[in-house]
């Protein structure tokens, strides 16, 4: 049975349900994680859940420790990672309380230092072309449907750089783009997860039209939460259909993804390194 990661985003802070239910506390190589990870079972499969921005929402966008984050979920033996977001649409059919399950990402990001474990004496080169494992999309896609919700399979997401919300110069440039949905978290998580061989995929709930509609009016914190709090309980139900079925994935896209990509000799691989990145790198250091 493989192990399923959640990572909540913007009002999911809890998973409903888990059974055995324990937090657990990691220290990284990179810092600290946004909180405690809580590990559990879900009709038998086993759970690792991460809120994102922390337990009362106290991490900005820009700040969170995405390394630590992927890092500690690969520690607990996560082959999968579910991530839970909210986002704008970019486009008219793509409407308030639906969700996406993207398969592409746009990087509009200016903080990129920790979207990779590869640095200080080790380089590595991963495939990017497709950032989304197909196999756990699947799933995640097939779960709104039977949990009878209005969801949009594939599209790219624009990652853009965070707290403040675009401007109306900038919403327009992105759907000049093709963008379907923007959001200001999931493409390091997803950079990360490959590097660390956990297949990944978003489940993004949408909450507004970000600023580009002329009648929807300026996105607002208030309209955010107001949409959340109707798409939390939809997520949970999708959540609960797809995490079974991802536990019975047999073989994952992302497990062999660093294959081939490290171009530093071993022996030139700092040991602290090859400490830190042990549970990553530690079958091709051999």
């Amino acid at each position: 049975m493989a192990t399923v990661g959640v990572i909540g985003g913007s009002g999911l802070y809890q998973i409903d349900g888990l059974q055995d239910a324990r937090e657990v506390s990691l220290e990284t190589p990179f810092g600290d994680p946004s909180d405690v990870f809580v590990t559990g079972t879900l009709e038998g499969t086993p759970v690792v859940f991460l809120p994102r921005h922390g337990r009362g929402h106290r991490i900005s966008p820009s700040e969170i420790n995405c390394r630590a984050n992927i890092w500690g979920m690969k520690k607990l033996g996560v082959d999968a990672i579910v991530s839970v977001s909210a986002v704008g649409s970019l486009k008219l059919e793509i409407k308030p309380l639906d969700f996406v399950v993207p398969d592409q990402f746009i990087d509009r990001m200016t903080t990129r230092g920790h979207s990779t474990f590869f640095s200080g004496g080790i380089t590595a080169h991963i495939s990017m072309a497709e950032p989304v494992s197909d196999e756990v999309a699947d799933i995640v896609y097939q779960s709104c449907e039977k949990a009878g919700v209005d969801a949009h399979k594939n599209g790219t997401y624009l990652n853009m750089e965070g707290p403040q919300f675009s401007t109306k110069a900038e919403s327009a440039l992105y759907r000049s783009w093709g963008c379907d949905i923007i959001g200001m978290t999931n493409l390091p998580e997803a950079r990360l997860a490959r590097e660390a061989e956990i297949s990944y995929a978003t489940l993004a709930a949408v909450t507004d039209y970000d600023c580009w509609h002329h009648s929807h009016g300026t996105v607002t914190v208030e309209m955010i939460i107001e949409c959340l709090s109707k798409n939390i309980k939809n997520a949970e139900k999708i959540l609960k259909l797809a995490i079974p079925r991802i536990g019975r994935i047999k073989k994952f896209s992302a497990s062999s993804a660093l294959e081939g990509a490290i171009v530093t000799r071993p022996d030139l691989v700092p040991e602290q390194k090859k400490r830190d990145l042990e549970i990553i790198i530690g079958k091709y250091m051999k």
